[in-house]
């Protein structure tokens, strides 16, 4: 492990997105986002796109994990579903990129175990990080040989559709850690602070938080909510 990943160790990442539809769309204010994150403390930022990576690099020099989203037809794999989109990520070269490593086929039928051989193949020094949803895919990714294990789509697929990351006590996220060599990330719906250090207990190797920092319209919602 690069000694710039290792910083994040023990930290918090913060994820600075806003897809097309959102009102914060827009590389610049990605990159002002990041740097808020950084004057917060965080140690590492996640990203969508070579444009809002190039942007925020502008701004902070911490480690990214840098993510495509992007959308296919009669596919249900968005996160960095093809080498287009590695290609894109590999022209500002962030730390780690993350991919889908769920079990859902990839466009044209591409499978996560073909489209990793594919990566390796074609940068084998590049780290990278399994985005799964359920416990299994965690494993498989761990043995498939990827750098970071994540819980980014936990609840987000039709396989783990009835689950919660934080069911009894962060259960998953336990498992995971208990059963893989590589180290684990934790995201997705760890919005609290509280949910933060408990989820820091479990011998994660870091913390991606998103939506209840950079997604002003949400954080603006639960205040909203908490009147009705």
């Amino acid at each position: 492990m690069n000694n710039k990943i290792e910083t994040v160790h023990k930290k918090l990442i913060v994820s600075c997105q806003a897809l097309p539809a959102e009102p914060l769309h827009s590389s610049f204010i990605m990159g002002r986002m990041a740097l808020a994150a950084k004057e917060g403390g965080a140690a590492g930022i996640r990203a969508n796109t070579k444009e809002d990576i190039a942007e925020i690099r502008k701004n902070v020099d911490i480690p990214i994990i840098g993510i495509v989203k992007r959308d296919y037809p009669d596919c249900k794999v968005y996160i960095t579903p093809t080498m287009k989109e590695i290609d894109e990520l590999m022209e500002v070269k962030p730390e780690i990129i993350a991919i889908d490593a769920t079990k859902n086929l990839r466009p044209n039928g591409v499978t996560l175990d073909e489209f990793y051989a594919q990566i390796r193949e074609k940068y084998p020094d590049q780290p990278l990080m399994a985005d799964c949803s359920t416990y299994e895919e965690a494993i498989h990714a761990d043995e498939l040989g990827f750098d970071f294990i994540g819980t980014t789509l936990v609840g987000y697929t039709d396989q783990s559709k009835d689950m919660k990351i934080e069911q009894n006590d962060f259960e998953l996220i336990k498992e995971i850690v208990k059963n893989v060599k590589h180290n684990v990330i934790a995201e997705g719906n760890i919005n609290t602070p509280e949910k933060v250090k408990r989820v820091m207990q479990l011998g994660v190797f870091s913390i991606v938080v998103g939506s209840a920092i950079t997604r002003p319209q949400l954080i603006t919602k639960t205040f909203v909510d908490a009147l009705k």
